[in-house]
């Protein structure tokens, strides 16, 4: 048995623990599945036999071996003993036994072993209600839910059937001139045949489930067709006083249990379509996530990060609403034809007046949901505005250093501004068709009613056909309100099936781009090779001849932008090969130019993945130089990393992107320039123990990108790029002795060959000390001691009152009370169309005819428009005041996240930020309104019908005081544990996002080290477990509705009863009256706690996005009634006055007692070891961190007296990582648009860039991707110390910004500042340095104090901390 438990994935059979050492005991779920069904059924199975036996002793009718024959040939199974039961009953009926003790007993065993797992079911609505649920509360995903199952069979199909469309794809991009029509054509014949292919994939998966839930709704629209006769023939049996009494009982029963069992089977449907559609959303996910690891670069550069974040937030969302309305699109025809038959039954031929009502209401909404259609252009708002706020957290430290979060608070505004613009516009068409559909049932009514008394005077409208004419008429009300939000929904689902599409049909990369194929001996081999980005794109590469043979050093070197990191692409097979041949032997390891870390600790981001094998850990982490990084690290290599390796510096970052593939042992390494982010004793010293001939690769086929000179004579083979291909290739000694461009090269630059020994821009100091200032007043132990990143957290309870404050506060005190006047204006003319209804029905005839029929008609049309504008003036009212409402909170929380420290985006997953930029305001801006709109019409509603119901029977009084108070339990059961579900789903949707985000950025790694499918299985298990707390809110959703459509029908039950009882004194108008509308009570109260939880849950989205306002925020970023001067600073004079620097109070400083003066036109370097304090040096003088004492003074004012962009602004830094951001090269150059054309092309003249930038086709306009991933890192690099000569400002901050640049272009950039920056201040915290030893001064920082500081031939002649560092760098 416990063999049994382990092979289902269950829990042991018996746990003492669980059931008896306890507080709360419980069984197994192994126990439960096994024991407690099998028990009842071996009970009768056994004794049955013995029971039979004992009938056969009595003289029965059925000999014993028929008794045996129809025992003997049912198997054993759980669902066979009921087949068992009715043999046995039919064995006592013919034996003519009354009851059997046998079957008493076994049904009361089922009972008893159904009350554990029933226990367990209803368990989380109560431990809902007694306290906050927790993410460990919630059921286990059944397996049919999970993301392997569903995506096992989906993947099968895809792969068989995908390859004909893949192979449609590749014919059609490689035909030759394509015309601009041909290619416009095949676009789009190309997108709409992936659509129908991924409607097939999803719909041959899900059909069958989707079918049986269709029949359940097949069965509820039979019982509901029935209510209407059953209601005919009790308003016959009011009109007729000589019917006898049991018939209005039996009538009003049957009203009542055919009102039961249309809520099971509508309950039912409705619980087949979440199923659904949660398994469509696992589905989605499932699929774009697996295209994201297989995106060619074009498609990547055209596919940004925020759309597709929005194909897995909004765009799912969307397809799952499609599956609920799917049916109506078929069914609604269907129910408003048989509407229409029962109505001509009912009134002749008057019913074809509704017909045409209907066909006249059809056009115009399939009108609107057309233009609707047009405005899905919100969509592409969305999609930018994710897209650029992606940017924004990606580069918020940039915007800080350049003091341009007001520039890009325009560009967010904008695109916002468009969006609302369009939701406003297709919000005032929804309005319309709202008002028109739910008018139509008075339409309907006034135009057959109408046709009906003017066709003939005999024509007589009594009780009985005017309240089934409505209870029909009120069916029929369903499908045609249904229909707007099914066509709405249908074409929103079209608009995401088609980006859906489209994204899955975008390029891929090719598995033949590279033979992965052993060759002669050769671990690498191009032949003729031709490589491009795109399939239609120019060559970046061209003519590559090379062989590498096992165990070489390899050297690429090259000038910035000559195709090195484009040739260690090639052989990864990310770029499309042209013409040729490549192959590579073994696998493979990668490391970027730009480190990609994973948000997980420094242990997981070096085994990636694999197994620890503690002796080569050691020797990989001693040889990547990660050792002493370990000893400052507060958990050590159980140390969390930030997104992006945020506390980490470049090169720490860089030495674990080596780390990972040193330990990996593959065969072949591809290396994009991994010293360049590191000083020099530190890469010689990884050269030697990892790379070089003696390294732990030594016997490893390496590929070396490097502008380090000095290890060129060490390779064995030495490429040298220019302008995409290979200009000279051979062994050091060789290409010296050509004295061609490389000889010149080394000639030109062995001087200054060696790099500094300056630290690396470092941001270990900060990061410690916000890894610390965690645990700072707290006893943590080692693991929560390396805790970075904070989990996006669930909020408890019910919802803050606050919250609905701040929201209506938003919304404004007009607009709130106009939607209540309209809303209470609605309902009362509402009312009293439908009570001159009950006294038209009331009115004596007089010879067969009844009198005023144009009055009558005149009142009521008139009564029933007014409700129709009112209807239309609330829906308007509530969804504008929705759109200025959700303006203002995303202008709020968009405020205050850039208003935020950097220290709250260290410890904050850009996923949690997303969330709140994507799914959570996608919610404010349609969700909350749609859900007061339902919520405010079905609550007047209700207290109409409560009106109507003790006007005409003032006993229903008894019944709605104690339904009300049942009605109030469940409630307040449901919202509390729905609500905090609701929290919980959100809360498990940031880390899969964060994981898409963390995925896309570092496809190109994880596809080089062959890890797809564990990242898959990474992303399946974030999937299921978001599913894990959607699934039991929708069944909270189904359990809240059957109860309380229960309590309606019990209302219904009560107010035909009485109504039967009473049927002396009450007249058949005011019973109709009374019972159609106590009918709606069974919807309405359902509706009413359905969209009052889909309100507050919805309102959690208000929370989470209001939570961001109590963030630690930065000083002002201007002072109102500043005196600073307008060319401040005029001279560049900075002064540190025992200036000291904590990252928290309590913490070790930073920096302290820092003084020092430094002189306009001073050329100043900082250097320093590892966690010296240089970076958190420039960190102080821009006020990223605020002065825990003393102060810093910049020409003779206190910079901690002026706004943050007063100084920002006036301050200039160059950082090491250069952060471009999606858009033109002017916008990137000058977002504030203040520079003349001019001076753009003169900063960038001055940058070596004038003559790339103009050989584009759109020269400044020239389109940056998605991080300036168009652009090479040193092209970046290049754009910054651009935007640098465009600020011109007295004081220069250089943070390493030549790292990622060639020895000659170092020296460009170098003599370009020297001569620019001449009168100005400048402070370079150095790499390299051969470039600080002609400054004025040197500082050298040593744990956060000034070890020394002079002239560097006075330090080297001090032979100190300075002196040291030049002789390991070889400078002295």
């Amino acid at each position: 048995m416990e063999e049994l438990c382990s092979v289902s994935g269950l829990d042991p059979l018996w746990d003492w623990n669980l059931t008896w050492y306890t507080s709360r005991p419980d069984l197994t779920q192994c126990f439960q599945h096994t024991v407690l069904v099998w028990f009842p059924c071996v009970y009768l199975w056994t004794c049955s036999p013995l029971y039979l036996l004992y009938l056969q002793l009595l003289n029965s009718y059925l000999p014993l071996p028929s008794c045996l024959l129809l025992y003997l040939p049912l198997p054993l199974s759980p669902l066979h003993p009921q087949v068992l039961a009715v043999v046995i009953i039919q064995v006592d009926r013919m034996k003519g036994s009354r009851s059997s003790i046998l079957l008493f007993l076994f049904w009361t065993l089922l009972v008893l072993c159904s009350l554990v797992p029933l226990k367990v079911n209803i368990d989380l609505v109560v431990q809902g209600h007694r306290r906050p649920l927790q993410a460990a509360d919630l059921w286990p995903l059944r397996d049919q839910d999970s993301s392997i199952w569903i995506m096992k069979d989906l993947e099968k199909f895809w792969t068989q059937n995908g390859s004909v469309l893949a192979w449609s794809r590749s014919w059609s991009s490689g035909s030759t001139v394509p015309t601009e029509k041909t290619q416009l054509l095949s676009k789009n014949r190309k997108g709409r045949g992936f659509r129908l292919f991924l409607l097939c994939a999803l719909g041959r998966n899900f059909r069958f489930y989707f079918l049986r839930g269709t029949l359940c709704l097949l069965l509820h629209d039979t019982f509901m067709f029935a209510v209407p006769q059953v209601l005919s023939l009790l308003l016959e049996f009011m009109r007729d006083k000589n019917a006898e009494m049991w018939k209005g009982f039996l009538f009003a029963t049957f009203l009542f249990l055919l009102s039961c069992l249309q809520s099971l089977f509508h309950h039912h449907y409705m619980f087949h379509c979440f199923t659904v559609g949660m398994r469509l959303k696992t589905a989605v996910m499932g699929l774009v996530y697996r295209k994201c690891l297989l995106l060619s670069n074009s498609a990547r550069r055209q596919c940004t990060l925020g759309e597709i974040i929005n194909l897995v937030s909004a765009d799912t969302q969307k397809l799952m609403d499609f599956v609920v309305y799917l049916n109506c699109l078929w069914v609604t025809p269907i129910e408003i034809t048989l509407c229409f038959y029962f109505l001509w039954q009912l009134l002749g031929p008057a019913a074809l007046a509704g017909i045409i009502t209907v066909i006249l209401i059809f056009p115009l909404n399939g009108f609107i949901a057309k233009v609707r259609s047009k405005l899905q252009v919100q969509m592409k708002f969305m999609d930018s505005r994710i897209k650029l706020m992606n940017e924004i957290l990606n580069g918020m430290k940039i915007l800080k250093f350049y003091a341009w979060e007001e520039a890009f608070l325009r560009r967010v505004g904008v695109l916002r501004d468009g969006e609302l613009d369009a939701l406003k516009r297709s919000q005032i068409l929804h309005s319309v068709s709202l008002a028109s559909f739910n008018s139509s049932s008075f339409l309907i009514a006034l135009s057959v009613f109408g046709v009906y008394v003017l066709m003939d005077e005999r024509n007589v409208l009594d009780a009985q056909k005017i309240f089934v004419s409505v209870a029909l008429i009120n069916i029929l009300k369903t499908p045609l309100s249904q229909l707007p939000f099914a066509m709405s929904t249908t074409m929103q689902a079209v608009v995401s099936l088609r980006r859906l599409g489209n994204f899955l049909y975008q390029d891929e990369l090719k598995p033949d781009n590279v033979e992965r194929l052993p060759h002669n001996g050769d671990s690498v081999v191009i032949e003729g090779g031709s490589f491009s980005w795109t399939n239609d794109g120019l060559p970046c590469l061209q003519r590559i001849n090379m062989k590498v043979k096992t165990g070489f050093l390899v050297a690429v070197v090259g000038h910035v932008g000559s195709g090195k990191s484009s040739l260690l692409s090639a052989m990864l097979g990310e770029m499309e090969r042209r013409s040729g041949f490549i192959s590579i032997k073994g696998s493979v390891a990668y490391i970027p130019q730009q480190a990609w870390i994973q948000n997980t600790s420094l242990k997981d981001n070096i085994l990636f993945g694999g197994e620890r094998k503690e002796s080569w850990y050691h020797r990989v982490l001693e040889a990547c130089a990660l050792l002493p990084d370990l000893d400052i690290l507060p958990a050590g290599d159980s140390t969390e990393i930030g997104e992006k390796g945020l506390n980490l510096s470049g090169g720490q970052k860089q030495r674990v992107s080596l780390a990972r593939a040193v330990y990996r042992r593959s065969d072949v390494y591809l290396l994009d320039d991994p010293l360049s982010a590191v000083d020099a004793h530190v890469g010689q010293h990884i050269f030697d123990r990892v790379i070089g001939p003696r390294g732990l690769l030594k016997d490893k086929t390496r590929v070396l990108v490097t502008h380090g000179l000095s290890f060129l004579s060490k390779a064995d083979l030495i490429l040298v790029m220019e302008e995409g291909h290979v200009s000279e290739m051979g062994s050091y000694m060789e290409l010296m002795e050509r004295r061609g461009a490389f000889a010149k090269l080394i000639h030109t630059f062995s001087g200054n060959q060696r790099r500094g020994s300056s630290t690396p821009r470092d941001k270990s100091e900060k990061s410690v000390e916000v890894n610390i200032n965690k645990t700072a007043d707290q006893d943590l132990d080692a693991e929560d001691a390396g805790k970075l990143t904070e989990a996006d957290k669930a909020h408890t309870g019910r919802v803050k009152l606050q919250m609905y404050r701040e929201y209506f506060r938003t919304v404004g005190l007009t607009f709130i009370m106009t939607i209540i006047f309209l809303c209470a204006f609605q309902q009362a003319a509402s009312l009293a169309y439908n009570y001159w209804l009950s006294l038209w029905a009331d009115e004596p005839t007089v010879n067969g005819t009844q009198s005023d029929h144009g009055l009558k008609l005149s009142v009521f049309a008139a009564l029933g428009f007014t409700q129709g504008m009112a209807m239309f003036g609330t829906t308007l009212a509530i969804a504008l005041g929705g759109i200025v409402a959700s303006r203002h909170l995303h202008a709020d929380l968009l405020n205050s996240v850039l208003r935020s420290q950097m220290s709250f985006f260290e410890v904050t997953p850009s996923g949690n930020l997303l969330n709140r930029f994507s799914k959570e305001i996608d919610a404010i801006d349609c969700m909350i309104p749609d859900g007061l709109k339902m919520m405010l019409g079905y609550l007047f509603k209700l207290l109409e019908i409560c009106i109507i119901l003790l006007l005409a029977t003032p006993f229903t009084g008894l019944v709605l005081l104690p339904l009300t108070c049942v009605y109030i339990l469940i409630q307040s059961f449901y919202v509390a544990s729905s609500c905090q579900l609701r929290r919980l789903e959100a809360v498990s949707r940031s880390p899969i996002y964060s994981h898409f985000n963390e995925t896309v950025q570092g496809a190109s790694v994880i596809r080089a080290f062959g890890e797809q499918r564990r990242f898959i299985l990474h992303a399946d298990h974030r999937i299921d477990s978001n599913q894990e707390a959607y699934f039991p809110r929708f069944i909270a959703t189904r359990w809240l509705a059957v109860n309380l459509e229960f309590l309606g029908n019990v209302l219904v039950l009560a107010a035909a009863i009485l109504s039967v009882r009473g049927r002396d004194e009450l007249s058949p108008g005011i019973v109709g009256l009374a019972v159609t509308h106590s009918l709606q009570v069974t919807g309405i109260l359902s509706w009413i706690v359905r969209s009052w939880t889909d309100v507050e849950n919805n309102i959690v989205s208000v929370e989470r996005v209001k939570e961001y306002d109590s963030t630690p925020k930065e000083a002002a970023w201007t002072l109102e009634g500043s005196l600073l001067p307008a060319e401040w600073p005029t001279t560049g004079n900075i002064q540190f006055e025992d200036f000291g620097l904590q990252y928290r109070k309590g913490l070790d400083w930073a920096l302290n007692d820092i003084t020092i003066s430094i002189q306009d036109r001073e050329k100043v370097g900082i250097v320093g070891r590892t966690g010296a304090g240089k970076s958190s040096l420039a960190l102080g003088i821009f006020r990223i961190l605020e002065a825990a004492k003393g102060r810093i003074i910049i020409d003779g004012i206190n910079i901690a007296d002026i706004g943050l962009h007063d100084l920002r602004s006036r301050i200039t830094i160059i950082p090491q990582d250069p952060v471009l951001f999606s858009g033109s090269l002017r916008m990137n150059l000058d977002p504030f648009d203040t520079s003349s054309d001019e001076d753009l092309w003169k900063a960038l003249e001055l940058a070596h860039l004038s003559s790339f930038v103009s050989a584009l086709p759109q020269k400044l306009n020239h389109h940056c991707c998605e991080g300036g991933e168009n652009l090479s890192l040193g092209q970046r690099q290049l754009l910054c110390l651009a935007r640098a000569l465009l600020r011109k400002t007295r004081i220069l901050l250089l943070d390493e910004a030549t790292a990622a640049v060639d020895l000659k272009t170092d020296q460009l950039i170098q003599s370009t500042i020297r001569a620019q920056f001449d009168g100005c201040t400048i402070l370079t915290i150095a790499h390299r340095l051969n470039t600080i030893m002609d400054y004025t001064r040197v500082v050298v920082m040593d744990r956060g104090s000034i070890a020394e500081t002079d002239s560097p031939p006075q330090l080297l002649h001090l032979q100190g901390h300075f002196y040291q560092m030049c002789v390991e760098a070889g400078l002295a």
